[in-house]
């Protein structure tokens, strides 16, 4: 299954093979996505339920599976509040998708990475694999619906120590907690054998009856999409006040310049 390269401005691919639907993001190697990209996965994720995708894989390019969001140019907080709630209503129509989606989870996803990484239904890795909800270290409040699809997977203690601590999950302590549903050898190309993962848990699902598999994920998933759409204003309000802290720039700056932030709770 080879990707399609996209056709517009937006670095979205899309290929179909039998009952299977893949969207690529093609940004590498980080594949950070902002408004344009999330709405077009969201919109092909439809589009390819409509036209007979049974399933989804939705994957990246390169080295990583996401780094989260590229804000662009600061164009300062009210600007910056202004994108992020558009992008995140964006996001919750991902997880409007009528199909499951398999995430092929190669190197790491970070931050909102890992929110549209737990967007999917499953998620497929590699020991090389990284999960990192880092932003307590970068000084602010986690994003993308994460207050609710964390902890649903990996159930509360596991997401409260990932969210509080900010530390790194690799692809096997994933596993062990069931945010990653398969684990795969890393091989020769990571992206390669984690994809053909995705592709074959994808089959798996696709090869059973499709209307049962529908109803059957209309229950397990009821409410999901609106509990996400409802805990997103809560989560842009949090992350609007601590944008305007001291702890937040001293956070963001000790990243950029691979340091140890020391925070002074101001």
């Amino acid at each position: 299954m080879s990707p399609t390269p996209t056709t517009n401005t937006v670095p979205v691919g899309v290929t179909v093979e039998g009952h299977i639907g893949l969207i690529e993001v093609q940004s590498p190697p980080a594949n950070y996505f902002d408004l344009e990209v999330l709405r077009r996965i969201a919109e092909v994720g439809d589009e390819l339920a409509t036209n007979g995708a049974r399933a989804i894989v939705l994957a990246s390019q390169g080295k990583h599976f996401c780094a989260g969001l590229n804000f662009g140019a600061d164009g300062g907080l009210d600007e910056r509040a202004r994108h992020a709630r558009e992008v995140y209503t964006a996001a919750a129509q991902i997880f409007r998708i009528p199909v499951p989606v398999v995430a092929a989870v190669q190197g790491a996803a970070v931050g909102g990475g890992l929110g549209l990484a737990c967007a999917a239904d499953f998620r497929v890795a590699a020991p090389s694999s990284r999960f990192h909800a880092n932003f307590a270290s970068l000084g602010f409040h986690q994003g993308f619906g994460l207050s609710v699809s964390l902890p649903r997977i990996v159930g509360d203690q596991v997401a409260s120590h990932m969210l509080l601590t900010a530390e790194r999950v690799t692809g096997e302590q994933a596993r062990s907690t069931g945010l990653a549903d398969v684990l795969v050898a890393d091989g020769d190309d990571a992206n390669a054998s984690v994809r053909a993962g995705a592709v074959e848990l994808a089959q798996t699902i696709a090869g059973r009856a499709p209307l049962a598999v529908r109803s059957i994920r209309r229950t397990l998933r009821e409410g999901l999409a609106d509990a996400v759409t409802e805990i997103l204003e809560h989560e842009i309000a949090e992350q609007i006040a601590l944008w305007k802290t001291e702890d937040c720039a001293e956070g963001i700056a000790a990243n950029l310049e691979r340091r140890t932030a020391q925070f002074s709770a101001r």
